[in-house]
């Protein structure tokens, strides 16, 4: 079975390594036994890098006993590299999440963001074969 792909914004990707959040379990799960291929770019890397760095994530990963360096080898482990995406057909509100649209966009992938501005595009991404939600699985068509 070709694993299903997924695009994850940055704090999905904090809250499965970083907050260990209770809705991630299953999408953590997931990644390990590669059911799921998360798509990302070097851009969507280097914003992680640079949010590792705010001082309430530091605190917190200092608190939780991580460093920045553990949090990006699992995005190393698990998220495959991919070019930049062209500019989706519909626009973000917010500019730092255009970079997930478009790629969700672009593979027709799962996009999993708490964004406020991602959630927005939920019904028109639609159109273009991708499911936006909050969490996995529930993200996903049934």
């Amino acid at each position: 079975m070709t694993p299903m792909r997924v695009v994850l914004d940055t704090n999905i990707v904090l809250d499965l390594w970083l907050y260990q959040d209770a809705a991630t379990p299953e999408l953590l799960d997931a990644l390990e036994r590669k059911s799921v291929r998360w798509l990302a770019t070097q851009v969507m890397r280097d914003e992680l890098e640079r949010v590792l760095a705010y001082t309430h994530i530091v605190k917190r990963l200092a608190f939780s006993q991580l460093t920045a360096q553990d949090i990006l080898a699992q995005f190393d482990a698990h998220a495959q590299l991919m070019p930049v995406a062209p500019k989706a057909q519909f626009v973000c509100k917010d500019s730092d999440d255009q970079k997930f649209v478009d790629l969700a966009a672009q593979h027709q992938t799962q996009l999993i963001s708490k964004d406020k501005a991602v959630l927005t595009l939920r019904n028109r991404m639609a159109r273009l074969g991708v499911a936006v939600g909050k969490v996995f699985p529930a993200a996903l068509p049934a």
